[in-house]
């Protein structure tokens, strides 16, 4: 089984938009400032809002993440949490994320048996 066997992104952004989003990491905050040329010290206050205590990438008028131009306009460096969607491991707490996610992403497949995306999304985990 390979990842577009259960999941086939159509670049169409929806996993992009809403607040919730990604989570950022020091490592991302590093990697994605080096990548536009900030300075990260000024990386939280300018592009991210705060929920829980922790950072999360902004989002902009339109409801989408503030780097969201039609494309991902840091795709090379985005956050950990964008590079795992859709296997991530809300998906092996409760299988019925995977029916949440799949219901506002048109690359989700849902004709799979569920073990099988939770052994998917387990292996893929593990393997960081």
């Amino acid at each position: 089984m390979k990842p577009s066997d259960i999941f086939d992104c159509t670049k169409c952004g929806d996993c992009c938009k809403g607040y919730g989003g990604a989570f950022v990491t020091p490592d991302d905050i590093i990697a994605i400032s080096d990548y536009i040329n900030a300075e990260p010290e000024h990386f939280i206050e300018k592009f991210c809002q705060i929920s829980g205590g922790k950072p999360l990438i902004a989002q902009g008028e339109n409801g989408y993440c503030i780097f969201w131009d039609e494309v991902c306009t840091i795709h090379p460096v985005k956050p950990r949490m964008c590079k795992e969607w859709p296997f991530i491991k809300a998906v092996l707490l409760d299988i019925e994320n995977w029916h949440i996610m799949a219901s506002l992403c048109p690359g989700i497949r849902t004709d799979i048996p569920m073990d099988i995306v939770q052994d998917y999304v387990r292996k893929k985990l593990s393997k960081g």
